[in-house]
């Protein structure tokens, strides 16, 4: 069972309903029901597959922003008080910690994956209810569904090791910025608004880390289609794949919101991370307000 994260849809819809009309639809109270199943929580073990050709410097903005998540030495707003939001589900804190990293850059099962081909990869190294094994493919590869339904997946699976989680996420950056790296490309429908300035100077990789956060978010509060969903489990709106879009206040559809801006660079950001780094982070639904809260 997978659960598919998609700006492109979402996106597509949005950009036909006026700001006016969309503020009517966010009074609505929000409310994603507990279901009564195990979620990540306490120390997690994230893994790394890396399939296609990725740079050093690609590779480290993805894995400084994991290391954010929980590092306290970032200034405010932080990654790591982004991630804080997920405490407030049942069951206290999720520590995500970087494990075994997996370069598979000779594209063994081609450059057109299917959905077993994601599992496959994901199964390079062990599954465990205390991990999530990450399968990132590189921008020239296709993976099924890519850029028409769905920005990348997470989802659950059994082996000999045991039952564990899984997420895909792929580099848009060649085949549907638009779609998958907004707000950082112009999209494909709606308002031709200029798109913002990536904070790591990587279109692609930049879209990674929203389409990365959204599914860590959701795949630790909704781990086995079990935890915090609303609407079918089948295609469940999540912690973050609830409030698509919404990047800072005053957002509507179309409109990212108010972000912060880096003076020397021009490029936006909402949340610091571990060496330097700046990143773009979508809003989470929190429990408490039953709303999607944003950094600024």
């Amino acid at each position: 069972m997978s659960s598919n994260y998609s700006l492109a849809i979402l996106a597509f819809l949005f950009c036909f309903i006026s700001p006016s009309l969309s503020a009517l639809v966010q009074e609505q109270p929000l409310v994603l029901k507990y279901h009564n199943g195990i979620l990540l929580k306490g120390n997690i073990t994230v893994n790394l597959i890396w399939y296609g050709k990725f740079t050093p410097i690609q590779r480290s903005v993805i894995v400084d922003f994991i290391n954010s998540l929980n590092s306290k030495r970032a200034p405010l707003p932080s990654t790591s008080s982004w991630w804080r939001t997920t405490e407030m589900y049942r069951g206290g804190s999720s520590s995500l910690i970087v494990g075994h990293q997996i370069l598979h850059e000779e594209l063994t099962l081609g450059k057109i994956l299917k959905n077993q081909h994601l599992i496959a990869l994901a199964s390079k190294t062990h599954f465990s209810v205390d991990s999530i094994n990450v399968v990132l493919t590189a921008k020239d590869v296709a993976v099924d569904g890519f850029c028409m339904s769905r920005c990348g997946t997470h989802g659950s699976t059994k082996s000999g090791s045991g039952r564990g989680t899984y997420i895909w996420v792929g580099n848009s950056d060649l085949q549907c910025p638009g779609q998958c790296a907004w707000p950082f490309h112009q999209p494909l429908y709606g308002p031709q608004t200029p798109p913002l300035v990536a904070p790591n100077g990587d279109v692609g990789v930049d879209g990674m880390i929203i389409n990365l956060a959204t599914l860590l978010a959701n795949t630790v509060t909704n781990p086995f289609n079990s935890g915090y969903f609303q609407g079918p489990p089948t295609a469940p709106l999540e912690a973050v794949s609830a409030c698509t879009g919404i990047f800072g206040s005053g957002s509507y559809p179309g409109n990212p919101g108010r972000v912060l801006v880096d003076k020397v660079t021009g490029a936006s950001y909402n949340a610091y991370g571990v060496n330097g780094r700046k990143y773009m982070l979508p809003a989470m639904w929190d429990p408490k307000s039953s709303a999607c809260k944003t950094l600024v």
